[in-house]
């Protein structure tokens, strides 16, 4: 059962100078081939690095890109288009600025503060005059919030206006200040919660970072709160994945950060080796299972045993043979009881798959790069073509879409094609999962289109012909 030892795709890591590495070959524990790594050494290192993939044979590539390689990486991922990146670009979009959280959370609709993104700083400081206070008010370009170190509360509006003249943060990007009980750092893998926390703020203070003095502990994290994770870790198609969720005093939930890169324990690494292991394989190696609220009993042993704790396995709840359960175990939940193993059929790990498409591509989403102060310039000495417009408040553009191709104009364009009927439309739909992966696929690489039973090479270079003649 599974792929064979060479039917196995082939694995690197990808690692980056002067930048801690997430997992090694010891989170991948009994894969049997060589695992590869390729090392992006910076500056003017991408077409050396996407040599070195290529002359490597890499199928597969797993590791985190920091926000300053992001755009870089966003390039190398369409030269590479037969390597699949774990996590994908598209589901690390959120890992370069808190910019982008914010983007990403508009466009799904999930609940965060009231946030507002200013590049021109004439019409920010027209803003704070008149906004209510207080504020937060943050650096937007970056993973992380840095340990609280640069995310900022301002009581009026010459506070506001003698951070922005020091600190000097483009774009301008701030939010309303929401009263929170604590906020709740969730980790999950293949979308099912695996460790949960809550970070409480010190007596009379309001960052809730154990940096700054919070503290923090893994008992009873709540229904709503463990939900809102997973529907943020399904949209962003993440294989693993973080969020940070304040808890407001109003009683409601709301996204802070979420990311694919964050702190964990060696044990979660190794879980997600193993979830990628399992996922890679078609089922040769074993799932792991990592059962709900996991983090409560592992939350008594000692911080710093936890910190070297490595390879720790659970088993499955099964009946016994006379019919008793082993799992007597029930835990208030969602208001009720209801036994702990039961949960883990609430929560599921789901196989997160490959996706051609791109949903958060440069040209369109680098508002970062396209919209700096100094903005970078093309050879032409031209501001980028497709740089987007500054607004003032962008808190409206939730509600953005793109044209899409529907069903009925993808199998137009294939069954004009000499050699494609509708039979194999249908087949190449489902090989790869809706319409807008097939489009992916013929728009950065046709020869993809092989895996296809009854899709020559020459039908494939009849299709990207024809695609290119399309998009003139």
């Amino acid at each position: 059962m599974g792929l064979s030892n060479k039917e196995l795709p082939k694995l690197g890591f990808l690692y980056m100078d002067y930048v801690l590495r997430f997992f090694d070959h010891s989170n991948f524990k009994g894969w049997p081939n060589k695992i590869e790594t390729v090392t992006y050494h910076w500056k003017n290192d991408k077409d050396r690095f996407i040599k070195e993939v290529k002359r490597k044979g890499i199928d597969v590539l797993i590791g985190n890109v920091p926000a300053t390689a992001y755009e870089t990486f966003r390039e190398i991922a369409r030269e590479l288009p037969h390597v699949r990146f774990i996590p994908s670009l598209d589901t690390q979009f959120s890992n370069k600025s808190k910019e982008n959280v914010t983007r990403f959370a508009w466009k799904y609709g999930l609940p965060i503060p009231k946030t507002y993104i200013y590049y021109n700083h004439d019409n920010a400081d027209k803003f704070l005059k008149k906004t209510k206070y207080p504020k937060i008010i943050k650096k937007s370009y970056g993973p992380s919030n840095y340990g609280g170190y640069f995310v900022h509360k301002v009581d009026n509006y010459k506070e506001a206006k003698e951070l922005y003249a020091e600190k000097k943060y483009h774009p301008m990007y701030f939010q309303d200040f929401v009263p929170m009980e604590a906020d709740i750092r969730v980790m999950l893998i293949g979308h099912k919660p695996v460790c949960a926390f809550w970070r409480r703020a010190p007596e009379g203070e309001w960052l809730t970072n154990t940096s700054q003095g919070g503290s923090m502990d893994y008992m009873d994290v709540p229904k709503n709160v463990l939900d809102l994770a997973v529907k943020v870790s399904k949209a962003a198609k993440a294989e693993y994945w973080a969020c940070d969720v304040a808890y407001g005093k109003d009683g409601k939930v709301r996204i802070l950060e979420c990311a694919t890169a964050f702190a964990a324990f060696p044990y979660i690494r190794d879980w997600i080796g193993q979830y990628i292991m399992w996922s890679l394989s078609e089922g040769r190696f074993k799932k792991p299972h990592m059962p709900m609220f996991n983090w409560e009993e592992l939350g008594k042993i000692d911080a710093s045993l936890l910190r070297t704790m490595r390879h720790i396995q659970f088993g499955k709840f099964s009946p016994s043979y006379d019919g008793a359960f082993f799992g007597k175990k029930k835990k208030n939940y969602g208001g009720k009881k209801v036994y702990l193993h039961k949960l883990d059929e609430k929560y599921p790990v789901l196989d997160v798959k490959r996706r051609w498409s791109e949903e958060w591509p440069s040209e369109k989403w680098n508002y970062q790069d396209n919209l700096a102060i100094n903005p970078a310039k093309s050879k032409s000495g031209k501001s980028p073509k497709n740089a987007p417009e500054p607004t003032g408040d962008e808190s409206k553009d939730s509600s953005e879409t793109d044209a899409k191709i529907s069903k009925s104009e993808l199998t137009d364009f294939l069954t004009s094609i000499d050699g494609i009927g509708k039979k194999k439309v249908e087949k190449i739909i489902d090989h790869f999962g809706d319409v807008e992966e097939v489009v992916g696929v013929i728009h950065q690489n046709t020869s993809i289109l092989t895996e296809v039973k009854g899709i020559t090479k020459k039908l494939a270079t009849k299709i990207e012909k024809a695609w290119k003649n399309l998009l003139k």
